[in-house]
């Protein structure tokens, strides 16, 4: 598998729940790429404005100034179960899915022609937080936390 490698021309999709906090959480991952200098393109997708039902977000960095969508995701941050297969099924062979962990998932779940990147959110944050809000909103942070690591933001 040859992986994808981008300097500031990439799309990264958010799979989220909405009214799990995700917009305001995906929204500070666009700020932080753009306050680096690199153009950003962030569209928020929700077919419904419906707690509970699924929502994306997805982010067009481009140095050269794109700002329509682009076919295909490079990397997917996988957080609602709901959706998981057609989440998986977006991303560009050679790309990447960031997902929680922290529950288990099947081998068949993933795909071999990407990197996947796991990591216990939900773990880390219900050992860490007692209250329920909180570990909901803080998930979000923690993700971006990992892919500011992940990138180098």
């Amino acid at each position: 598998m040859k992986r994808l490698e981008s300097v500031n021309e990439f799309v990264v999709k958010f799979a989220n729940v909405n009214g799990s906090g995700s917009a305001s959480a995906n929204e500070l991952f666009a700020k932080a790429i753009l306050r680096m200098g690199v153009a950003v393109s962030p569209r928020n997708i929700f077919p419904s404005n419906i707690q509970g039902l699924p929502t994306w977000y997805e982010v067009r960095v481009s140095a050269r100034g794109w700002l329509g969508r682009r076919g295909g995701i490079d990397m997917m941050v996988a957080m609602n179960p709901q959706t998981w297969d057609q989440d998986v099924a977006e991303i560009e062979s050679g790309g990447y899915l960031f997902y929680d962990s922290t529950r288990p998932q099947p081998p068949e779940a993933f795909r071999d022609d990407i990197t996947v990147i796991g990591m216990p959110v939900t773990a880390i944050c219900n050992a860490t937080y007692e209250d329920s809000r909180q570990r909901t909103l803080f998930k979000n942070i923690m993700v971006l936390g990992a892919l500011a690591v992940l990138m180098d933001v």
